[in-house]
């Protein structure tokens, strides 16, 4: 047997996208996971169908095997689910063709990436499912922000999906050159506070007004949660990516009276930065 056809399996964090102003560019790994591979099927594992977004981004690859998947994932809720089965898809048929050898699978990490946003539409959340961390991504390009902050990331996850295929379409196609402005400058600062460590710049560097408030209108309950967090002490929020879930970043040992703070009609997870991305391995 050749062996790229080892059975195989992937593991991919999930996602929280735009963090208030980086709209499409930036994003962040939590640990949230989903596994995907062919061969060797683990307990609680389902077949993905061919409408499966693993499964389209595989046979978009060239791949040709039945997967199975299994995920901690919500669906539809701002969490970056399509954007990680993407990933777990390309990553899967490039192991199908070279196999689970790290150094191969390093080499190949870009392409595979330029390959999932194609699909995705938007980088965001597939970079921060495949590098781990807080991630900046652009026309095919990835880096990692360094940052010596640990905190805990709050998500708010309410009953109600979005269709991010819906939401973009309602967001403008022309912004105020002042909008463009105020976002262009809270983006670098964020990616400035992070790298500095400096959480009294976060509130302000998370703010947005390309994106949110439009997305707000549809989903009222996820604005009263930000607000929420931020008034129990949040150092930020935001509406992760085009939501209904909302993130907050704490320090971890205020998580649990945070979010205990925020309202009853939404399910609460207290989550970790996902430090690794997608990672491939023989099975």
């Amino acid at each position: 047997m050749n062996s790229g056809q080892r059975p195989v399996a992937v593991r991919v964090p999930a996602s929280t996208a735009n963090l208030g102003p980086g709209f499409d560019v930036l994003g962040l790994a939590l640990n949230l996971h989903l596994e995907a591979g062919f061969g060797n099927a683990p307990a609680e594992a389902n077949e993905a169908d061919e409408n499966h977004p693993l499964t389209v981004a595989f046979r978009h690859c060239g791949g040709k095997q039945d997967l199975w998947v299994r995920s901690q994932m919500p669906m539809g809720k701002g969490l970056g689910f399509s954007g990680a089965a993407r990933v777990a898809g390309c990553v899967l048929a490039h192991a199908e063709k070279h196999g689970a050898e790290k150094k191969a699978f390093d080499e190949a990490k870009l392409e595979i990436l330029r390959t999932a946003s194609e699909l995705e539409g938007h980088p965001d959340n597939a970079a921060a499912s495949m590098f781990g961390g807080f991630v900046a991504s652009v026309d095919g390009f990835a880096v990692r922000i360094p940052t010596p902050l640990d905190p805990a990331i709050i998500v708010w996850v309410p009953q109600q999906q979005t269709s991010t295929k819906e939401s973009r379409a309602k967001l403008p196609s022309e912004i105020k050159f002042q909008d463009a402005v105020f976002n262009v400058g809270r983006t670098a600062l964020l990616v400035a506070a992070l790298a500095a460590g400096d959480v009294r710049a976060l509130s302000i560097a998370t703010s947005d007004r390309l994106h949110q408030d439009l997305r707000f209108t549809k989903a009222p309950d996820s604005k009263l949660a930000l607000n929420a967090a931020v008034d129990a002490g949040a150092w930020c929020a935001w509406l992760s990516g085009s939501g209904p879930t909302i993130a907050a970043m704490v320090d971890r040992d205020s998580s649990q009276r945070i979010a205990d703070a925020l309202p009853t009609n939404g399910a609460k997870m207290v989550l970790s930065i996902a430090q690794s991305g997608a990672e491939l391995f023989a099975i």
